[in-house]
């Protein structure tokens, strides 16, 4: 018996799905969103394809961490240039840019090539309640 790989055509049209992240632990709503992104929660998914659908996050300045990574959690980007490290810890990182903070913990679930990077652009995340992706009708995810 053949093992079936669906075809770039036999893909369905890809959903849009909204997320409240109001009081959601980061690391647990990052492990569901990077499911939806891959498409693990299809029955056709297929490994070297891009099988998930959009997601627009909202309420990302809501988001929580346990215990004392708010203090703790260090994020580095490294410029190439000999002194060029810069650290900013989770606290920081969520009172100035709480969209980043989400988008780090997801990218850090999906595959590190060329297919996860482009799972990466299906994924929205915004500051407060409003989004700019009403004409695509997401359905609200729990």
């Amino acid at each position: 018996m053949k093992t079936y790989f669906p075809k770039a055509e036999d893909i369905a049209k890809k959903e849009w799905y909204l997320v409240d992240a109001e009081g959601a632990t980061l690391g647990r709503l990052a492990a569901k969103l990077a499911v939806i992104l891959r498409g693990k929660n299809k029955p056709v998914f297929t490994p070297h394809m891009d099988m998930g659908d959009f997601i627009v996050v909202v309420n990302a300045e809501k988001v929580k961490l346990t215990g004392r990574k708010l203090d703790q959690k260090d994020y580095a980007n490294y410029s190439g240039y000999q002194g060029g490290l810069r650290v900013i810890n989770a606290r920081t990182l969520l009172s100035k840019k709480p969209e980043d903070l989400i988008m780090l913990a997801v990218r850090g679930m999906l595959p590190k090539n060329i297919l996860g990077r482009h799972m990466l652009k299906k994924l929205k995340v915004y500051r407060g309640k409003e989004h700019p992706h009403k004409a695509q009708m997401p359905k609200v995810l729990e």
